[in-house]
């Protein structure tokens, strides 16, 4: 009997520790962004921030350095556990289809990509040197520009030069994006182009200390890009007196079936009630709002869906 009864306390002590252990699991979750350094990358800094101190530590987010949004999509497809990517929703459509660059590496799974929740926008920058003598896209004539290599702004960026009359007249320098900067500061280049939500770090920093010039386009290049335009208001850069009219790509937060559908409410759910609190020391949250959601052209998780019916934010019947 006395043995007994020294085991009960201890019995119960070990149910009380292990109730207490199980009421305070952490949720994991891995989020795959963009290169460190980039606003990109930074915007998961601060979503990380956001999901700890909204959820009183229940959700720890991981960041992972990415080498852009097609590696992200790719890992969606070999990825296990609450796994985070962000990528515009072309490329899930087109990795949902075997086109474009996942033709060659084609998966079944990518038709379990869902989408969480919208982020800030790509937008289009196209800055010069103040002295180079740009002004305009005609100006960038027989100048050097630094596009980058392998990234959206690279791509976006020659298809821009190429669709006004650009082709074969600018010197496209062969040089890595993080190095715009230094480079544009040296009159290395005349010019770099470089895709971010505004204000884009790498323009800030140029501006700041460099005499720039950033383009805006007319309406009608805009209508020739396909893409929706968007504007830069004054004084968003040192030395911007004026609005700057340029286009941007929709950025979206995604993940997969194999999150539960408990966490991937609780996701969206922290993530809105954040926002507002994000934006008050990072500018580029500001424009993220539910009209966004309209850009997502396929499946959200279920788990979001709940969480966008109980606010009444409307959904198209493809999202669900």
């Amino acid at each position: 009997m006395k043995s007994t009864k020294r085991l009960i306390p201890a019995l119960l002590a070990s149910l009380l520790l292990g109730g207490i252990g199980a009421a305070s699991a952490e949720t994991r979750v891995t989020y795959k962004s963009a290169k460190a350094g980039s606003s990109y990358y930074q915007m998961g800094v601060e979503l990380a921030q956001a999901m700890k101190a909204g959820t009183n530590g229940n959700i720890i987010i991981t960041l992972e350095e990415s080498q852009g949004s097609v590696q992200n999509v790719m890992e969606a497809a070999t990825r296990t556990g609450n796994y985070v990517f962000t990528t515009p929703p072309s490329l899930v459509t087109s990795a949902m289809a075997d086109k474009g660059p996942f033709e060659k590496r084609p998966s079944p799974k990518y038709k379990d990509i869902r989408a969480l929740f919208p982020i800030p926008s790509l937008t289009m920058h196209f800055v010069a040197h103040g002295q180079a003598g740009i002004n305009s896209f005609e100006d960038m004539a027989g100048k050097t520009v630094l596009i980058g290599k392998g990234t959206f702004s690279a791509r976006e960026g020659q298809k821009y030069l190429n669709l006004f009359g650009l082709e074969g007249k600018v010197k496209i320098a062969d040089v890595e994006l993080n190095n715009a900067v230094p480079a544009l500061k040296n009159r290395q280049i005349d010019a770099f182009v470089t895709a971010g939500s505004f204000p884009a770090p790498n323009v800030i920093e140029v501006a700041a200390s460099t005499p720039v010039v950033i383009l805006s386009m007319s309406d009608a290049q805009i209508a020739q890009t396909g893409a929706a335009k968007v504007t830069i208001p004054a004084n968003t850069y040192s030395g911007q007196t004026k609005e700057i009219n340029t286009t941007s790509l929709p950025v979206i937060a995604y993940t997969t079936t194999q999150m539960d559908e408990k966490t991937a409410y609780e996701l969206t759910k922290t993530f809105w009630e954040e926002r507002n609190r994000m934006a008050e020391t990072a500018a580029w949250w500001r424009g993220v709002t539910p009209d966004m959601l309209a850009n997502i052209p396929g499946k959200i998780h279920p788990g979001a869906v709940r969480y966008y019916k109980e606010k009444n934010i409307a959904l198209s019947a493809a999202n669900q």
